[in-house]
């Protein structure tokens, strides 16, 4: 069975466990994941399914994509990624999969996403600075502060937080528990937040560590 599968972040919502509580979900959505490739260990060296999804118009395609998809069988997607998994023989090309053959209620998994991009920040917003005092014509109270001595090291160190880009970067949330699973509307509800913008692609696996991971 493969490993995982591809969707997208519909948003956030919460829905209510037997006892009352209210339980924060965040809803993706699988409705058009498609098997693009079977890799072979005869062929490429490994085991694994390219899936895509997110029907594409023709007209975005270069020649060698529409090709590719056309071999499969399948309509020009926006998204492709890679899974592993056991038994893929199983799996045709040009198939439609179903969250509801891949994960069960219950199940943790990890969860791969791109933050949103947030700008150029300064480094109180970017790395949670206390900045320096706000009153007595202080005039230092948003300033990163010393970054380096002069003399010695007459430089300043890689990876010293400053200011600069904040998120738009591949983001990974481990071990996060599959509320419920909607099969027929192609919906996975999963406890908390995931990385990313409402219809954003994500790429859900199984949880790599064994962990209780959050309710």
């Amino acid at each position: 069975m493969i490993n995982g599968i591809i969707g997208k972040k519909i948003g956030m919502t919460s829905i209510f466990s037997e006892d009352g509580a209210s339980i924060p979900v965040t809803v993706i959505k699988t409705d058009s994941c498609y098997v693009v490739q079977k890799k072979t260990k005869e062929r490429d060296g490994y085991e694994a399914l390219q899936l895509g999804i997110g029907v594409k118009k023709e007209g975005r395609l270069n020649k060698a994509m529409k090709g590719h998809f056309k071999k499969a069988g399948t309509p020009g997607l926006y998204k492709l990624a890679e899974l592993t998994g056991e038994g893929l023989d199983f799996y045709k090309q040009g198939q439609l999969l179903s969250c509801g053959e891949v994960f069960k209620t219950g199940d943790f998994v990890d969860v791969i996403g791109r933050s949103k991009g947030k700008g150029f920040q300064g480094s109180m917003r970017r790395w949670h600075f206390s900045g320096g005092a706000e009153s007595h014509g202080s005039m230092h109270n948003r300033a990163p502060g010393s970054i380096g001595s002069s003399s010695d090291p007459s430089r300043v160190y890689k990876g010293m937080r400053m200011a600069g880009h904040m998120g738009d970067r591949k983001t990974t949330v481990q071990n996060i528990k599959v509320v419920a699973i909607k099969p027929e509307e192609n919906l996975i509800l999963l406890a908390g937040a995931v990385p990313g913008p409402m219809n954003g692609v994500v790429v859900i696996n199984r949880a790599l560590k064994k962990s209780k991971g959050r309710e």
